[in-house]
């Protein structure tokens, strides 16, 4: 694995170097030629409302984020639950039942579900045509609305299924002597899953739900796509800044970029805490 390793290492170095020299306001395409902290300093405090655009970016992408990764580790523990009692032939649907969403890229994803669930689109004019509402424009807002509803259907509709062949995985590597002792003490269904099941898969779950929070934080399409302008997430916000025709505000959209990627850096970290965690713990 080194070559791969030490090729993404250099992509991933020379990236970082240079985003960082952006964002101090080198290599931006103006005349400055000093190290400077003012990118930070206008993002995260400037006038203009610059720095409460960051602020509530921040905050409505942690609330995308943190929505989506929670209900999506909550529905997949049913769903891996009920897969891992299959037996035989059954125990071969989670191929089928979960593998095929992961193929769609989310991209793919948000249009599919702009193009059903918009004010115009085809549940809103088959509503109209049966005649529950008046027109499509009565069709409730569920896509590029101000909660992020339509951004927060899409990655829980397509992080379900990641998240539930992680527990999947977890529980079949687990032996069932655990249950079946518990049984055997007088334990009820409910017992079991509280008392045996559930630690045993937590820490994978905790570890796979960290990389989704990240994932989503850092993402820029589904936002783009599903998003309003304002709130907008930060992704969405850094390429706005950064492909401002002003130059100067191209430091100010790699500030922002570094931001989300130190945060997603911390998510990783704890995922791998996590990780090794679950697998002493095996």
């Amino acid at each position: 694995m080194a070559p791969a390793i030490l090729l993404v290492g250099i992509l991933f170095g020379v990236s970082l170097i240079y985003g960082l020299a952006q964002s101090l306001g080198l290599l931006t395409g103006t005349d400055q030629r000093a190290l400077s902290l003012a990118a930070y300093q206008n993002v995260l405090y400037g006038s203009e409302g610059r720095g409460t655009e960051f602020w509530t970016s921040l905050g409505f992408s942690l609330w995308v984020a943190g929505v989506s990764t929670l209900l999506s580790a909550v529905g997949a523990l049913p769903v891996a639950a009920w897969l891992n009692y299959q037996n035989g032939r059954g125990r071969q649907m989670d191929t089928l039942a979960l593998n095929w969403n992961l193929a769609f890229p989310h991209l793919v994803w948000a249009i599919g579900l702009l193009l059903f669930f918009s004010q115009s689109g085809l549940l809103a004019r088959l509503a109209a045509l049966l005649g529950w509402i008046q027109n499509p424009a009565d069709f409730p807002v569920l896509v590029r609305d101000r909660l992020g509803i339509g951004i927060i259907v899409d990655y829980v509709t397509k992080e379900i299924p990641f998240l539930a062949l992680i527990v999947l995985a977890a529980l079949r590597s687990q032996p069932e002597d655990y249950g079946v002792v518990a049984a055997n003490l007088g334990a009820t269904p409910w017992q079991r899953l509280r008392f045996v099941t559930l630690p045993q898969i937590f820490p994978s779950l905790i570890s796979g739900s960290l990389l989704v929070f990240a994932f989503v934080f850092s993402a820029y399409e589904v936002p783009s796509v599903l998003g309003m302008p304002y709130p907008r997430m930060l992704p969405v916000l850094a390429l706005d800044f950064f492909a401002n025709p002003d130059l100067h505000h191209r430091a100010e959209g790699m500030a922002i970029s570094l931001i989300i990627a130190a945060i997603v850096v911390i998510a990783a970290a704890i995922s791998l805490h996590y990780e090794k965690h679950a697998g002493s713990s095996q």
